[in-house]
């Protein structure tokens, strides 16, 4: 996949056939500067499976790394995946978007949120979590999961508890069971 790609692309430099866009007034999940390839592998089969759109904002690491393919790379083709230079870049593209942002310390619970149908839904890297300029400009719009003992919960993890909610509310914009 070439680096500025929007699109997946497969090795031939084809398009899947099989592609399945985002269904309309699906979320889109962001994730700011993933480490882990794992974890996104998971949350790109997440997103595949529940029609989320998935932003990948840089700096992360190769999408081609042998961990993320074992993950969810084969997942690949059903997403609408987008890649994005830097979260101003991000923010160009979404110029009427007003995230979410799922951080400890939120300043509601996850489930305090009322989702609307496109929400976007920004979750930060593994190791330094969301900027704490972006956590204060949006500080309304902050979210976090309930939790006790530990300093935070697998990223993969966070993303499902919180989109599942969002789904929920949504009244699962016609998921099959």
């Amino acid at each position: 996949m070439g680096r500025k790609s929007n699109t997946f692309i497969d090795e031939e430099g084809r398009q899947p056939k099989d592609r399945k866009l985002t269904r309309e007034g699906a979320l889109t999940i962001v994730l700011l500067h993933p480490r882990i390839p794992q974890n996104t592998g998971s949350i790109a089969r997440l997103c595949a499976a529940t029609g989320s759109r998935l932003d990948l904002v840089r700096p992360l690491f190769e999408i081609d790394d042998t961990k993320l393919k074992r993950a969810g790379l084969d997942y690949w083709h059903l997403l609408d995946v987008r890649h994005f230079e830097s979260w101003d870049a991000w923010q160009l593209a979404n110029p009427d978007a007003r995230p979410w942002f799922v951080e400890v310390g939120g300043s509601k619970l996850h489930s305090e949120a009322n989702y609307q149908s496109g929400e976007f839904i920004v979750f930060g890297d593994e190791q330094d979590g969301i900027l704490p300029s972006l956590l204060e400009k949006y500080s309304d719009r902050t979210l976090r999961l309930p939790q006790q003992g530990v300093r935070s919960i697998n990223l993969s993890n966070a993303v499902s508890v919180v989109t599942y909610e969002a789904l929920r509310q949504l009244n699962w914009l016609g998921l099959e069971d």
